[in-house]
C-alpha cells in the first residue's frame, strides 16, 4: 500500500491511542473493533497479493512482470504479519477476515481492469484510498496495534512504478489520459462506497469511527477525514497526469 500525501494532517494520538494493547483491549467493544480492523486489513492484503499476481500476466515486459511479482510478495508478507497478530491475540484469522470477504470481492469484481494501464491505476488509486483510511483510523488505536497497522501500510513501491508507467503511456498517446481519468473517478466512487458499506455492517468498527470507544472522532471529524482522503486522491491524480 502507498504512503499518503496528507500523512502529516492526521489527528495526534490521545487517550486510547496513548495506551498499549494490554490496557486498551480490556474494553470489549474496543477489542472487537480492532479485531474487525485487522480482519479487514488482512483480507485486503491477501486480495492485493492475488490482484498483483493476476495483473502481472498483463505486463508488457518481463521486467514489468518481475516488478509486480515483487510487490505481490510484499503484500503477502503484510498479510502474514496481520494473521500472526490475530493468532497472538487469540483470534482465528479466517473468522476475522470472513465478514469482509464478500464486500472486497465484489469491489474487485466490479472494478476488474481491462488492460495493463487500468490495473496500474487501480492499484495506485484504490490501494492509496484504503491506506489513507486506515492511517486515519490508526491515529486512534492503541500504540501496539497502531505500530502494526502503519508497518503493513508501508509503501511497496507500486506508487512510483504506476506513476512512471502511466505518465509515459499518456505522453506516447494523450488520448489514453481521458479514458484513465474516467476509470480513476469510478474507482474513487466505488472504493468509498465499499468502505462505507463495510463500516455500516460492523457495529464495533462504526462506533470506533463516530465516537464511543474512539477518542474525539465525532461525525464532523468523519466528514473532515473523507475530505482529507478526497484531497489526497486529487493530488495523486495530478501525479498520474490525470484530471480528478
Amino acid at each position: 500500500m502507498e504512503t499518503p500525501d496528507n500523512a502529516n494532517e492526521a489527528p495526534v494520538p490521545t487517550k486510547i491511542a496513548a495506551q498499549d494493547w494490554a490496557t486498551a483491549s480490556a474494553e470489549p467493544q474496543y477489542r472487537a473493533a480492532v479485531v474487525d480492523l485487522l480482519g479487514a486489513l488482512a483480507y485486503g492484503e491477501l486480495a492485493a497479493f492475488e490482484r498483483l499476481a493476476e495483473d502481472a500476466k498483463l505486463a508488457p515486459t518481463l521486467a514489468d512482470k518481475a516488478e509486480l511479482a515483487k510487490m505481490a510478495s510484499a503484500e503477502f508478507q503484510h498479510f502474514e504479519r496481520l494473521t500472526e497478530r490475530l493468532t497472538a491475540i487469540e483470534v482465528e484469522p479466517t473468522g476475522a477476515m470472513e465478514p469482509f470477504a464478500r464486500a472486497l470481492d465484489e469491489f474487485h469484481r466490479q472494478t476488474a481492469p481491462s488492460d495493463w494501464l487500468e490495473g496500474l491505476v487501480k492499484a495506485y488509486v484504490g490501494d492509496s484510498i484504503a491506506s489513507d483510511f486506515y492511517r486515519e483510523v490508526a491515529a486512534r488505536l492503541d500504540s501496539d496495534t497502531r505500530s502494526l497497522v502503519l508497518a503493513v501500510l508501508d509503501d511497496t513501491g507500486h506508487g512510483n512504478f504506476a506513476v512512471e508507467k502511466v505518465r509515459a503511456a499518456i505522453e506516447a498517446d494523450p488520448r489514453v489520459g481521458g479514458r484513465l481519468a474516467l476509470w480513476a473517478r469510478r474507482l474513487m466512487g466505488e472504493a468509498l462506497s465499499q468502505a462505507q458499506r463495510v463500516v455500516a455492517d460492523r457495529d464495533a468498527l462504526s462506533t470506533m469511527l463516530v465516537g464511543g470507544v474512539a477518542d474525539g472522532f465525532d461525525l464532523a471529524e468523519v466528514g473532515r477525514m473523507f475530505s482529507r482522503i478526497t484531497e489526497a486522491h486529487t493530488k495523486r491524480m495530478a501525479a498520474l497526469g490525470l484530471a480528478a
